[in-house]
């Protein structure tokens, strides 16, 4: 009797499952990371520092990128330092990866912890592939997409002129999304694609018209936009608090990959 070839049986540690578990998050946070570039990156013991402004906190935040990713204190004080330099409140963004003392350390220190975050996705299929004939698709950015965008956003989100240079930055195919009704702008989205997966951002609808399904048919056309890329599966940010989003999205078949939550220093970035 031959002794089996040990190639037929490979050992599943060295072919990891890269649909679940930390392989999973590590595949979904580098796609998070390329669709939504920042204007600075530093590499830290398994962490990313990004800056880009202040403009939003995944663009301005620390992360773990490899499983255990340590923090002590000289890393902290080295990261708040150049938060600080920056001028950009020092925040660190938690997915799961960090080590497990991580989050324990940052609340002793006083950062507090805000707007706890789903990572959805969910699998494109045949019946998913028809675009909506209203909804026009751009493969590159305009001014007129991120100022309207911008509006419909407000708040801190309303800096067209930083959304701009952020989304401007995206290296892999895109496609801007935009639904009129009686050639009137009233939703935008934003669809990445790389490597299989379908990113959506900047879903937003204008706000005396939500509640109608216009989000959902951006966010259907990109889907079906991004089919046709070869993308076999969506994927989008959404606040645990916004919990009528999470609905719609579990709807349209959405599940929780992971969860990531930020710590958040309090006060000013800087004096």
């Amino acid at each position: 009797m031959s002794n089996p070839d040990p190639k037929s049986h490979p050992d599943p540690k060295s072919n990891p499952d890269p649909t679940s578990g930390p392989h999973l998050v590590i595949g979904l946070e580098g796609r998070l990371m390329n669709a939504w570039p920042s204007f600075d990156y530093q590499a830290y013991d398994g962490w990313i520092l990004r800056l880009a402004d202040g403009y939003s906190k995944r663009a301005n935040s620390a992360t773990p990128f490899v499983p255990g990713a340590a923090l002590d204190e000289e890393l902290i004080d080295t990261m708040v330092a150049r938060f600080v330099e920056a001028n950009v409140r020092p925040t660190f963004r938690l997915n799961g990866l960090e080590a497990p003392d991580a989050d324990h350390r940052l609340k002793l220190r006083g950062f507090k912890e805000v707007e706890p975050t789903h990572v959805l996705t969910a699998p494109i299929r045949d019946g998913d592939c028809t675009l909506d004939p209203e909804v026009r698709l751009e493969p590159h950015v305009s001014k007129r997409w991120v100022r309207e965008a911008a509006q419909s956003y407000g708040g801190d989100k309303a800096d067209d002129a930083t959304l701009m240079k952020i989304v401007s930055r995206i290296h892999q195919k895109t496609a801007f999304a935009t639904l009129s009704l009686d050639d009137q702008p009233v939703a935008w989205g934003l669809g990445v694609a790389e490597r299989g997966y379908l990113g959506l951002y900047d879903i937003v609808v204008s706000p005396d018209l939500r509640g109608i399904g216009l989000g959902r048919r951006v966010v259907a056309s990109l889907i079906a936009w991004g089919c046709g890329q070869g993308a076999h599966t969506a994927y989008l940010q959404v606040r645990e608090e916004n919990e009528i989003a999470r609905s719609l999205y579990g709807a349209l078949g959405f599940g929780t990959a992971y969860r990531y939550t930020h710590r958040v220093m309090p006060g000013r970035a800087s004096a």
